[in-house]
C-alpha cells in the first residue's frame, strides 16, 4: 500500500556509450576462431570515470555477461558464423564499448549432441519465437543408458534448468536476438547428451499504439544508481519490513535487472524508489516493465508499481497502481481528501483480475500501464496490459497532493508480504517510462 515519502535524491543520468576506454588484447578484429575462445580485455577509465565493471555481449543480444573487475580473461562459447563481440566497461554513470568482428569456425565442443539422443518437438531449428517460448522434448537414452533427467540452458550460460524424467516441457525466457538453446539429457551414471537449436527471439508484440512518435522515453530505469528502500508504514501500525537490492545479470533480460529482497512482519511492505528526471508539463505516462517473482510466491500480497510527478504549481500527481492479492484485482489510488490535506484511498479496478500469487513463478511477466492527468489534478487510469493482454479501466479520480516537493519524476516498486512473517524476492527489468 502507498504512503507519502520524502523526496529522494536526484538521479545520476547515464551518459551515452563512448567507443573508447576498452583495450581488447584477444581476439583481434577479423579473427577466425574455434569455440570456445579466449577473451582478454581491460579498462581502467571510461569517459574520465574509474571503471567498476566489465562485460561482453554478442551481436544484437541484450544479454550481457558482467564481471566486477577492470579486466576480463574468460573462455567464451559462440555458435559458428560471423559475430560482433561487444566488449564493455562501466564507470559511474558512463559506458564504453569496443566492437570486435570475428568468425567462429567450429561448434562448441561441449555441445555436440549424441545422434538421435534427444527428440525436440519445439521449437524448430531456425524458428522465430517470442519470449517466453515453449521447449518440448523427450529423451529415452543417452550414451546407451536410460535418461533420468532433462534440462536446458541458453547461449553460454552455465545455469541449467533441470527436470526429473524423460520429458521436458518448459517456458523459456530470453531477450530479443539470436540464441542457441541447448536441450540436454542425463543418465544416472553422469552421461550427458545435448542437442542445440538455433532460435531468434523477436521483439514482443507490445501494445504501444497509444504512445506518440515524439514521446520522451527513459529506458533501463531499473539500472539507475539512486534506488532507495524503506518500510511502508501504511501497510499497518504493527507491521515492519526491511529490504536489500542490487543490479544482477541473472535472471535478466537486459543483463541489468534489479533484484529486490524483502523480509516482513505482519503483512509489512517495503517500497523502493528512484527519481529519473523532472517534467512539469507532460500529462500522459506509459509504464512499461518486466517483473519476475522468485518461487515461492505464496508470501506476496501485492506488487505495486507507481509513478509520481511534480507539476507546474508545485503539487504532486500520484499515479499509484498495484496487483492486489487482497482484492484479486488491479487497484489504483485516489486522493479521498483535499489537495492540502490528502488521504490516499485504494480503489479496485472494476472488471479486472490480478493476484501476484497466481503469477507463474520464475518467469518474466510484462506489465504496462497507461495513465494521464488533466489541468484540475484528476488522474485517469486508462488500461493495464499483462503479458500482452489488455484490461481496460477508464477510471478518473482526484490525484493531486500538496507535498512540498521540488520538480521531480519518481517511480516506486513495492512488495507487500502476507502473513505473520516471511520473505520474498522480485526482479524488475527493461523498465521504460514514456511521457508526452
Amino acid at each position: 500500500m502507498k504512503s507519502l515519502s520524502s523526496l529522494i535524491p536526484a538521479l545520476l543520468f547515464c551518459a551515452a556509450p563512448a567507443f573508447a576506454g576498452v583495450t581488447v588484447n584477444s581476439p583481434s578484429t577479423g579473427a577466425e576462431l574455434n569455440s570456445p575462445f579466449q577473451l582478454v580485455a581491460s579498462s581502467t577509465v571510461c569517459s574520465s570515470q574509474a571503471v567498476a565493471s566489465m562485460g561482453y555481449s554478442f551481436d544484437s543480444s541484450s544479454s550481457t555477461t558482467i564481471v566486477k573487475a577492470t579486466a576480463v580473461n574468460a573462455q567464451i562459447t559462440a555458435t559458428p558464423g560471423s559475430h560482433i563481440l561487444h566488449v564493455k566497461s562501466w564507470g559511474k554513470g558512463t559506458a564504453c564499448v569496443q566492437d570486435i568482428a570475428i568468425t567462429v569456425t567450429a561448434p562448441p565442443s561441449d555441445h555436440v549432441a549424441a545422434a538421435g539422443a534427444i527428440d525436440i518437438t519445439e521449437p524448430a531449428s531456425g524458428a522465430e519465437v517470442q519470449s517466453p517460448f515453449t521447449v518440448a522434448a523427450n529423451s529415452v537414452s543417452c550414451s546407451g543408458k536410460q535418461v533420468v533427467t532433462m534440462g536446458y540452458s541458453v547461449d553460454s550460460s552455465t545455469s541449467n534448468t533441470v527436470v526429473k524424467g524423460e520429458t521436458l516441457s518448459a517456458q523459456v525466457t530470453a531477450a530479443a536476438g539470436a540464441h542457441v538453446l541447448h536441450v540436454k539429457s542425463w543418465s544416472p551414471s553422469g552421461g550427458a547428451c545435448v542437442t542445440d537449436v538455433n532460435v531468434t527471439v523477436t521483439a514482443p508484440q507490445v501494445t504501444t499504439s497509444v504512445i506518440p512518435a515524439d514521446a520522451i522515453a527513459v529506458s533501463s530505469v531499473q539500472s539507475l544508481t539512486n534506488w532507495q528502500g524503506q518500510h511502508d508504514a501504511a501497510t499497518g501500525a504493527t507491521s515492519s519490513s526491511s529490504g536489500t537490492m542490487s543490479v544482477v545479470n541473472s535472471p535478466s533480460m537486459s543483463g541489468f535487472s534489479r533484484q529486490f529482497n524483502i523480509s516482513y512482519v505482519n503483512n509489512g511492505g517495503e517500497r523502493f524508489s528512484d527519481s529519473f528526471g523532472e517534467d512539469t508539463a507532460s500529462t500522459n505516462f506509459f509504464y512499461d516493465g518486466w517483473v519476475y517473482l522468485k518461487s515461492p510466491v505464496t508470501s506476496i500480497a501485492n506488487v505495486e508499481m507507481d509513478m509520481n510527478q511534480v507539476i507546474a504549481n508545485g503539487n504532486t500527481i500520484i499515479y499509484a497502481f498495484q496487483c492486489s492479492g487482497w482484492s484479486g484485482t488491479w487497484d489504483y489510488s485516489a486522493n479521498a481528501g483535499t489537495v492540502s490535506n490528502p488521504v490516499v484511498q485504494w480503489i479496485q479496478a472494476k472488471g479486472t483480475s490480478c493476484n501476484p500469487r497466481n503469477w507463474t513463478a520464475n518467469t518474466w511477466h510484462h506489465v504496462q500501464v497507461w495513465y494521464s492527468h488533466d489541468d484540475s489534478g484528476n488522474v485517469t487510469y486508462h488500461s493495464v496490459w499483462f503479458d500482452g493482454v489488455e484490461q481496460a479501466i477508464n477510471a478518473t479520480v482526484p490525484g493531486e497532493f500538496a507535498l512540498g516537493w521540488g520538480p521531480v519524476l519518481v517511480t516506486n516498486f513495492q512488495i507487500d508480504g502476507v502473513g505473520a512473517s516471511g520473505s520474498a524476492t522480485a526482479y524488475l527489468d527493461n523498465l521504460t517510462i514514456y511521457r508526452w
